[in-house]
């Protein structure tokens, strides 16, 4: 809780007087006492807290003194009788109560939240802005030429980026910090998630190595037939490399890991250098590469996963949103051509084989 300096401080501020408080209904009393017009900062306050941990770095996020701070957390715990938070060390630590709170307060503000862009839609159906979540490949390779030529299309739409992979995709959809997610269609298979979809064309796992490896035929590699070479894969948290272990162990086949890393574009230098075969995404731009690039396979069936756009159904999505995923989609038909097989040249090869942009 806040020092007496904090308190005392505050204290001053109030007597300056503030702006109305925004209350959530009218102010009416319920059996439980606590007033059902509570003021939507308190909670505001009490989430962005929990979430920094301590008054001063809250105070900055939220551009509020910290007094004033200070005094709409203690505010909020009078009204509900509850204490909120306790003092550990030069942090605030949630206590027990405070922690089942924490994410029915989350609610209330997304579902304002979600009233306002609600109402703003409604002004204006062709304006407003559209949060998306993609991949670091998806983000060079589509989005860095797609963005420009929606805004044609749009443009009193704003896009909003933001970078995840994996699991994260997802989860930031969930917690209603973006309205729709570029991600595997898999990942929102087999659990019980409220997600709707639009497919986008699938990825295909491609096999890129030196000009002078004789890789595979037709444009085509056989998963096993990469047992001798050193591979350069993403980690695990690349939902493509969860696709591919799981080839792998369908196929018997271990593989020879010289790395692993999040750099999809390390992966490619290296295997230009000739340090070994990088397994990547068809998504991801090769052509700045002087690569060779066959597509990966089993049992002559090409590995493929499919891709999609994907949101929280629970949550109004706004009305040029299945427009943008229309348009993304055609688009990354144009860009993100299946690779072709490097066809013999005399002399020595120039460029990449495949291009994903």
């Amino acid at each position: 809780m806040p020092d007496r300096r904090a308190v005392d401080a505050e204290s001053t501020i109030a007597k300056q007087g503030s702006a109305s408080p925004i209350l959530i209904c009218s102010v009416t009393s319920c059996r439980t006492g606590i007033s059902l017009g509570m003021d939507l900062r308190h909670l505001r306050t009490f989430v962005t807290v929990a979430e920094q941990g301590t008054v001063s770095k809250a105070s900055l996020r939220l551009r509020i003194a910290q007094p004033a701070l200070s005094r709409q957390i203690m505010e909020l715990e009078e009204e509900l009788g509850l204490k909120l938070f306790h003092r550990v060390r030069r942090r605030l630590a949630l206590t027990g109560e405070g922690e089942q709170l924490l994410g029915d307060c989350r609610t209330v503000l997304g579902a304002v939240g979600s009233f306002s862009e609600r109402a703003q839609r409604l002004r204006r159906p062709d304006t407003g802005i559209l949060k998306v979540a993609v991949s670091p490949q998806t983000l060079e390779s589509v989005f860095s030429t797609f963005l420009r030529q929606y805004a044609k299309q749009r443009p009193n739409v704003q896009i909003k980026l933001t970078e995840a992979v994996g699991s994260n995709l997802l989860a930031l959809v969930e917690r209603g910090e973006v309205h729709i997610t570029i991600s595997m269609m898999r990942s929102i298979l087999g659990g019980n998630h409220s997600f709707e979809s639009f497919p986008l064309p699938p990825v295909d796992f491609l096999a890129a190595c030196h000009t002078s490896l004789q890789l595979g035929s037709a444009g085509n590699v056989d998963i096993v037939k990469l047992a001798p070479y050193p591979l350069l894969l993403l980690d695990s948290s690349f939902g493509v490399r969860n696709t591919f272990d799981a080839a792998c162990r369908l196929a018997g086949f271990k593989p020879n890991i010289f790395i692993e890393s999040r750099s999809p574009q390390g992966l490619l230098a290296l295997a230009e250098a000739g340090h070994g075969v990088a397994i990547v995404p068809s998504v991801l731009s090769t052509h700045r590469y002087r690569l060779r690039i066959v597509r990966l396979a089993h049992r002559g069936r090409p590995l493929r996963e499919p891709l999609g756009a994907h949101w929280d159904k629970r949550r109004a999505l706004p009305p040029y949103a299945k427009d943008f995923c229309e348009s993304l989609a055609a688009h990354m038909r144009e860009v993100c051509p299946i690779a072709q097989p490097a066809r013999p040249k005399r002399g020595p090869a120039r460029g990449a084989v495949a291009r994903g942009a």
